[in-house]
C-alpha cells in the first residue's frame, strides 16, 4: 500500500490518468458512432441489392474505383463514404464522371432508381458511412425560419445568400439549388461532395437539415417577389445593371432628341 501511495504522488501520475481517460473515452465513441453508423447504412438494403450492386460496380465504377472500391490513382476509395454519398453522386449524374475537371459536373443520369440504390448497397456493404435520409427528414415541413439563418452561417459564403450558386478558386463552382430534391441535399451535407465541406449531425443535427430544405424550398417556390432577379446576383451587381441601363436610355433619348431638333 506504501508503494502504490507513493507511486501516486508521482509528477507524472496525472498526466498518465489524464491520457489513459482521453484513450478509454475516445475509443467508446468510436465504437458507438461506428455501430450505430454501420446499422442505418445497412438495415435498409437486401443482400441481393449488395449482390447486384457489386456487379454493377465492377463493370462501371472498378475502373478508377479500383475492385473492392480500395481506390486507384484515378479515384478515391469508397470505403466508408456511406450509401447516401453514392445516391448523390449517381443519382445527380456526377458519376461516372464525362471528363477529368476541377469537379464533377452533374448532368443526366446513367442508372435508374434500383441501380442506383443497388450500387448504393454495395458501397454501404464496405464499410460504415452515412446512409440515404429518411422520408421523414425530406417532408419541407420544417421550420423555415430557422433553416434560413442555418443557411446563411453556413451555407451562403458558397452558394449565395438566394441559393444561386457562386464561384469558387481554380474553376470549381457552388452549384445553384434550385430544382434539386430534398435527398440530393440532404446527402451533400451529410457527405460533402466536390469542394464542400461534412455538415455531420455534431455540426447540423438532421432537424436542422431538415429546415434548410424547407427553407431552400420555400425561396425556390417564393420565386423573387421584386420581379426580375437578374440570376440572384446580388443588390450591387443590380444596382449596376439598373445604372448602365438608365444611362444607356438617357444618352439614346438626348441623342434622339437632339438629330430631331437639327
Amino acid at each position: 500500500m506504501k508503494a502504490l501511495s507513493q507511486k501516486r504522488r508521482h509528477p507524472l501520475a496525472a498526466i498518465a490518468l489524464l491520457l489513459m481517460g482521453l484513450l478509454v473515452t475516445g475509443g467508446l465513441y468510436a465504437v458507438a458512432t461506428t455501430m450505430n453508423q454501420a446499422k442505418a447504412s445497412t438495415t435498409n438494403f437486401t443482400e441481393h441489392d449488395t449482390e447486384e450492386g457489386g456487379k454493377l460496380f465492377a463493370a462501371n465504377c472498378a475502373t478508377c474505383h479500383g475492385m473492392g472500391a480500395s481506390g486507384t490513382q484515378d479515384g478515391p476509395s469508397l470505403v466508408g463514404v456511406g450509401a447516401a454519398s453514392v445516391d448523390f453522386q449517381v443519382g445527380t449524374g456526377r458519376m461516372p464522371m464525362q471528363m477529368n475537371g476541377p469537379q464533377a459536373q452533374e448532368k443526366p443520369v446513367q442508372f435508374n432508381e434500383e441501380q442506383t440504390r443497388q450500387l448504393a448497397a454495395y458501397v454501404a456493404s464496405l464499410g460504415p458511412g452515412p446512409s440515404i435520409p429518411e422520408a421523414g427528414l425530406l417532408d419541407e415541413k420544417g421550420n423555415a425560419a430557422e433553416g434560413g439563418e442555418l443557411f446563411r452561417v453556413n451555407c451562403a459564403m458558397c452558394h449565395n445568400a438566394a441559393a444561386a450558386g457562386g464561384a469558387l478558386t481554380r474553376g470549381k463552382y457552388a452549384p445553384p439549388l434550385a430544382g434539386v430534391s430534398g435527398q440530393h441535399i440532404y446527402e451533400a451535407m451529410a457527405t460533402g461532395p466536390q469542394n464542400m465541406p461534412v455538415f455531420n449531425d455534431a455540426n447540423i443535427s438532421p432537424e436542422g437539415k431538415r429546415d434548410i430544405i424547407t427553407y431552400l424550398k420555400q425561396i425556390e417556390t417564393n420565386g423573387s417577389p421584386g420581379g426580375a432577379d437578374l440570376g440572384a446576383l446580388g443588390p450591387v451587381a443590380e444596382g449596376l445593371f439598373v445604372w448602365i441601363a438608365g444611362l444607356g436610355v438617357i444618352i439614346a433619348f438626348t441623342i434622339w432628341l437632339t438629330s430631331r431638333t437639327s
